[in-house]
């Protein structure tokens, strides 16, 4: 019997197995093992680049600049203009207090809902404050909150006027995702992701999705890309580029390389802080904090519903849905989101009907996001932090840059240099330019700086860096020196303003003169500075010895000059800042005030790292003394001198001290003055070094007068502490009843001895009824009369007569 073998099969053997399915076994199992040899280390690659890019996305942040937080108190000189202006300037909103960074007022009672803030001396909690403003001055300040309890002081946070960058020109300020309003957060999941919390990096639901919509409604109107898909594109593989397979296959890998990396909260927060949301010149918008500032000029928490979805329409793309070019396309896709919104149930009917009627609500001009605003102030910053910060590290390092800057005095000091100069020129007079410092008096902070007419613009800083001749500006500086000496000088003192003549070395002579070519005989000290006479000057500057004069100035401000007899009329060049710092110790009374526009840096969380605002050393007794016997002259040179214009102004009412200054043939205009609050040095002149036919007063003071007639600041006061006031009638004191007797205020123990009303006698010119001040110099010691050995008849110096500019030109001018 033959055996079956079931394991052959001879049929086979006659039928070949096909050859193109062993191949294509063979080519796919080769293309697979070449594609997972290329695809793994590929794969690792681009996972350590999104390590690295990742973060570098997350930490990169420009360094901000704010102004000071407006700090109000009863009893603050503040009007409703310049309230409206600080207010303004931190971009808070009128119409709404119920909500942080919105203001609401009723006649002269407002309600302000500030935002918190982090300050040099720590946080500052948002609050809600009613402010009433009555006589230009804060009546009350109260707490909404709790029976509306009265409050000493309170502190709005600051406007932010720059920003520092490094190389890249982007803006962005980083927000943590409690920081963002929920319905931003959820608003943009449901127009741009819906699956976010659901899918791996890529959502194939959402694609279909996407496509059905997409094709109902003809065109495109939704995106297939998830959030993170996006966050790849725009953060690691750079906007602008042409969509390619390659470039979508890598922003895909990328994404699900994102999402096995990291959480989705931490990468939905570096969304809002990477996403592109637009372009001003070579600065990119990044981010929905600085969306948020560029586009509607407000802080992110303070956006409305149609806002929000304004923002969120914007991602899509900011150039082609840019509000202030293409307004109906931007309203169409606001209204798309708000759609989307009500479909999710994000808001309901009545808050989607009210928000599609509403505006748009777009600033006119970009927000704060621009990177510098006011260039000659950031310029001062730049140079008062260059000494702890290179510029290197510095720029780009998330820095927070507290400045002295008050934006009510910047905006006043920048509109009072325009109106005035364009109301100074003449086809006969050369083009103006200006420069001009504002300080405050009580601390030495920095308040405004302008640099030039054109303010806005980068380039030369006048205010610091232009070195003019200062004219008499330094006459006050003589005649402190002159008052440390009570037993040889006081504001009474007779001086002889007849012609003069100085012995330089060589066998050379000076001979100055006065502005108005006439000599005025014997003068009172204090007539003699307020009506600026040069012969006078001249004759006390070579008492007191130009060697101290020089001392004082290197002292106070920190400027080195020769000790030449022209230096007594001003033969010194200098800058308005620098003028500033000399005057901060007159206007301080008596105390030295070093100039300061920064007041701290912050780090990234808020935290103090350097502190630049310590309180000045009070004034030693001296100094305090003979600074207010000057102000109390200068006082009078505004109410009787060179500066009475400013009465006819209407300043009276601030009883400022002010001096004017004026170089050779009306090249360079000054003035300096100051009140209880501000100190502001002014110069104006021309680039050439032209004659531009102005004095201090009819220039610098124009100027000055421009600015203090519409910023709020404290009368003047000068207090009787260590003064004697004596009717003084000759070389002695008298009663206050004799003919031609006048007023003056003696250092305590120096008045002259009493004499009984003489005969009758022309009487003299008025003085006001100053008031004066503090300690006794001549016998406390103390300040800088024992620096340079006040009291003591040295010889007389002269200068070198081949350096002197007096021998070159005519003495200075000064006003009439």
């Amino acid at each position: 019997m033959a055996r079956i073998d079931y394991d052959e099969d001879d049929s086979s053997d006659d039928t070949p197995r096909p050859q193109w399915r062993r191949r294509l076994v063979t080519w796919t199992l080769a293309a697979a093992g070449l594609g997972l040899g290329f695809l793994i280390p590929y794969t690792l690659y681009l996972n350590h680049e999104v390590g690295e890019r990742f973060g570098q996305l997350r930490w990169q942040l420009p360094t901000r600049v704010y102004a000071r937080p407006l700090e109000l108190a009863p009893g603050l000189a503040l009007d409703a203009a310049t309230l409206k202006t600080e207010l303004d300037a931190a971009a808070y909103r009128e119409g709404d207090a119920t909500r942080a960074g919105g203001y609401s007022r009723q006649g002269s009672r407002w309600t302000i809902a500030s935002r918190g803030f982090n300050d040099v001396d720590g946080a500052v909690a948002p609050r809600r404050i009613e402010v009433v403003l009555s006589g230009g001055r804060v009546a009350s300040l109260r707490d909404t909150a709790g029976g509306k309890r009265a409050l000493k002081s309170a502190r709005l946070d600051p406007a932010r006027i720059a920003t520092l960058y490094g190389q890249k020109q982007e803006e962005r300020r980083l927000v943590r995702i409690e920081e963002v309003p929920e319905l931003l957060v959820t608003g943009l999941q449901a127009v741009e992701d819906r699956d976010f919390g659901s899918h791996f990096g890529i959502d194939i639901s959402g694609m279909a999705r996407a496509a059905i919509k997409n094709v109902g409604a003809g065109r495109a109107k939704q995106g297939a890309s998830t959030l993170t898909q996006q966050l790849a594109r725009s953060g690691l593989l750079g906007i602008g580029q042409e969509q390619t397979f390659t470039r979508k296959g890598k922003e895909i890998l990328y994404a699900m390389l994102i999402e096995a990396r990291y959480d989705k909260r931490t990468i939905l927060e570096t969304y809002f802080n990477q996403v592109y949301l637009g372009q001003r010149g070579s600065q990119a918008i990044h981010g929905v904090s600085a969306g948020a500032e560029f586009w509607f000029g407000r802080d992110l928490r303070d956006l409305s519903t149609e806002q929000i979805a304004l923002l969120i329409g914007i991602v899509r793309g900011p150039s082609y849905y840019d509000p202030r070019k293409h307004e109906a396309r931007a309203l169409e896709r606001r209204n798309f989101v708000l759609g989307e919104m009500l479909e999710t149930q994000l808001i309901d009917q009545a808050e989607h009907d009210r928000a599609a009627k509403a505006p748009l609500g777009i600033s006119k001009t970009p927000g704060s996001t621009t990177a510098n605003r006011f260039p000659a102030y950031v310029d001062l910053v730049r140079r008062q932090l260059a000494r702890d910060y290179p510029a290197d590290a510095l720029a780009g390092a998330g820095l927070s840059v507290m400045s002295g800057m008050a934006p009510s005095a910047q905006a006043n000091a920048e509109g009072a240099v325009a109106r005035t100069l364009k109301g100074l020129e003449s086809k006969r007079r050369p083009p103006l330019q200006a420069g001009l410092v504002v300080t405050d008096v009580h601390n030495g902070e920095v308040l405004a700086v302008v640099g030039s007419r054109e303010f806005a613009e980068h380039g030369f800083n006048r205010a610091v860096e232009a070195r003019r001749p200062v004219g008499s500006l330094l006459k006050p500086f003589v005649y402190l020196l002159a008052l440390a000496q009570p037993e040889k000088y006081s504001l009474a003192s007779w001086v002889d303003d007849s012609p003069v003549t100085v012995t330089l070395g060589g066998g050379k002579r000076w001979n100055p003169g006065n502005s108005d070519g006439r000599s005025h005989g014997s003068v009172r000290l204090i007539d003699a500075l307020s009506q600026s006479y040069n012969q006078a000057m001249v004759r006390v500057g070579m008492q007191v010895d130009p060697e101290r004069i020089a001392d004082l100035i290197r002292t106070l401000a920190g400027i080195d000059t020769e000790a030449r007899p022209s230096l007594i009329l001003g033969a010194l060049d200098q800058s308005p800042y620098a003028m500033a710092q000399l005057y901060q110790f007159l206007a301080s009374g008596g105390e030295i005030q070093p100039l300061h526009a920064v007041r701290g840096v912050l780090d990234g969380n808020g935290r103090a790292v350097n502190r630049y605002d310590k309180d000045p050393a009070p004034a030693q007794e001296g100094d305090a003394i003979a600074a207010r016997l000057i102000t109390i002259a200068l006082q009078q040179a505004v109410s009787q001198g060179t500066g009475r214009q400013l009465v006819a102004d209407g300043l009276g009412r601030l009883s400022p001290a002010g001096k004017t200054g004026t170089s050779n043939d009306g090249r360079d205009s000054w003035f300096a003055g100051w009140t209880g609050d501000h100190l502001a040095v002014i110069w104006v002149g021309n680039d050439d070094n032209k004659t531009t036919g102005l004095y201090g007063a009819t220039g610098a003071m124009r100027v000055w007068s421009a600015i203090f007639s519409r910023l709020p600041s404290a009368p003047l006061t000068v207090g009787d502490k260590g003064l004697d006031w004596q009717w003084t009638v000759g070389t002695g004191t008298t009663d206050a009843g004799c003919v031609g007797a006048r007023r003056f205020a003696f250092v305590a123990g120096f008045a002259p001895a009493y004499t009984p009303c003489p005969a009758p006698q022309p009487v003299e010119m008025l003085d006001g009824e100053g008031e004066g001040v503090a300690g006794d110099p001549g016998r406390s010691g103390g300040g800088w009369r024992e620096w340079f050995g006040f009291g003591r008849d040295d010889d007389q110096r002269d200068a070198d007569p081949e350096a002197d500019p007096a021998r070159r030109t005519p003495p200075s001018a000064e006003d009439q």
